[in-house]
C-alpha cells in the first residue's frame, strides 16, 4: 500500500529548482534523496514526472509518492525501554549513554531500532528499513530524550515542525572551563570537518545555519553546569558549538573534552580533573526536554527525563571538590 502527500508551491520559492524545492515542502526528504525520488517518478509536479532542473512556479502541486516500508530486515531485541509518552502515532524514549540509534556501518543490532521493533512492530517506514520511526537523532554517547514516529503522516508531522523549528529540545551539559557570561548564543554555521569525515566543525563558507542558546546553572573550580537549547539540529551541534567557543563538553574525546582539556592543565588541578575524568566515559550531555505539537490531534507534548546517574555522580564530584 502506498500514500500521497500533496503540497503546493510557496511564491517565495518560485524559480527554484525542484530538487532544492522539495526539502522544504517535506522536510523529512534530504536533497539526494529528493533526487532520487525524481528519477523514481515518486515525485511529480502536476502529476506529471518532472526533471531536478524543473524551475517551480508558484500553485503549482507537488506529490510525493510514500511506498510501503519494505520488510525490515532487522531483528526484535529485548532491550529495555524508558519510555516517557506513548500513543498509537508516536513514542518518546529516554536513550541511556551508549545505546546507538540505529544500525549503520559497523553496528546491526543492539540499536534503539532494534528495541523498539520488539515494542511495537508499528513505526514509520519514511526513514527506509534501517531507521524506521526516526525522525531525529542524538549521538551514541549522549542520553536523554528521542522522538519516535509510528505513523507515516506522525513522521511527516514531527519532521515539519523541526524543519520549521518549532520543536524545544533543551540539553544539560557539563562543560570545561567558566564563560564569561551567564548566558549566551552562539550562531555559528556548522558543515562536515574538510579533514575529519567523522566529526563536524564551524565552517563560515560551507556550513548550513547553527544556532544554540546556553545558560550558566553552576559554576566549579574548573568546569561549569549549562543549560542549553536548540534552534537548529545539525550534527553534533551543541558539542561543536561549545568546542569553538573554548569549552568542550567534559568527556567528549571527539572535540577536545578529555586528553586535549587536560593538556591544558599542570598540578594538583590537573591530577583532579585526570580523576572526575574517570567518573564518565563519554560527552556529559543530556536531552532533558522535549516539547512539540502532537502531529495528530495538535495537543502539546512535553515530556522530562531526569539526569542520568553518571552525570549525577560527575556534579557531586565537581561541587565536593569546590568544598575542600
Amino acid at each position: 500500500m502506498t500514500s500521497v502527500i500533496r503540497k503546493k508551491v510557496p511564491r517565495d520559492r518560485a524559480g527554484e529548482r525542484l530538487d532544492a524545492t522539495v526539502p522544504f515542502l517535506f522536510p523529512h526528504v534530504t536533497r539526494s534523496q529528493a533526487r532520487r525520488m525524481i528519477r523514481e517518478e515518486l515525485i511529480r509536479v502536476q502529476e506529471r514526472p518532472a526533471k531536478c532542473s524543473h524551475r517551480v512556479r508558484a500553485g503549482e502541486e507537488v506529490t510525493l509518492v510514500v511506498r510501503a516500508p519494505e520488510r525490515s530486515v532487522l531483528a526484535p531485541e529485548p532491550i529495555p525501554l524508558d519510555i516517557r509518552y506513548e500513543d498509537r502515532y508516536i513514542v518518546v524514549v529516554n536513550k541511556p549513554p551508549g545505546l546507538v540509534v540505529h544500525p549503520g556501518a559497523g553496528v546491526k543490532s543492539g540499536t534503539l531500532v532494534n528495541a523498539l521493533l520488539a515494542h511495537c512492530r508499528d513505526l514509520s517506514g519514511i526513514g527506509g528499513v534501517m531507521r524506521p520511526g526516526i525522525v531525529h537523532r542524538l549521538d551514541k554517547g549522549t542520553s536523554g530524550l528521542l522522538a519516535v514516529a509510528k505513523t507515516d503522516q506522525a513522521h511527516v508531522g514531527l519532521a515539519k515542525q523541526i524543519a520549521d523549528r518549532e520543536v524545544e529540545r533543551k540539553y544539560l551539559v557539563i562543560v570545561w572551563g567558566l564563560p564569561g557570561e551567564d548566558s549566551g548564543t552562539i550562531e555559528a554555521p556548522i558543515s562536515r570537518d574538510r579533514r575529519h569525515r567523522k566529526k563536524m566543525a564551524v565552517d563560515r563558507q560551507r556550513g548550513r545555519n547553527a544556532v544554540t542558546h546556553f545558560s550558566v546553572l553552576e559554576r566549579f573550580h574548573f568546569a561549569s553546569y549549562l543549560s542549553a537549547s536548540l534552534e537548529t539540529g545539525r550534527t553534533h551541534q551543541v558539542r561543536v558549538h561549545l568546542s569553538h567557543v573554548g569549552h568542550p563538553v567534559f568527556g567528549d574525546p571527539q572535540y577536545g573534552g578529555r586528553t586535549k582539556a587536560l593538556g591544558k592543565m599542570s598540578g594538583s588541578k590537573r591530577k583532579a580533573a585526570a580523576c572526575l575524568l574517570r567518573l564518565i566515559q563519554r560527552p556529559a550531555l543530556h536531552a532533558v526536554k522535549l516539547s512539540f505539537r502532537h502531529p495528530v490531534g495538535g495537543e502539546t507534548v512535553s515530556v522530562d527525563a531526569p539526569l542520568p546517574p553518571d552525570m549525577t555522580e560527575l556534579l557531586g564530584a565537581l561541587r565536593s571538590y569546590d568544598e575542600r
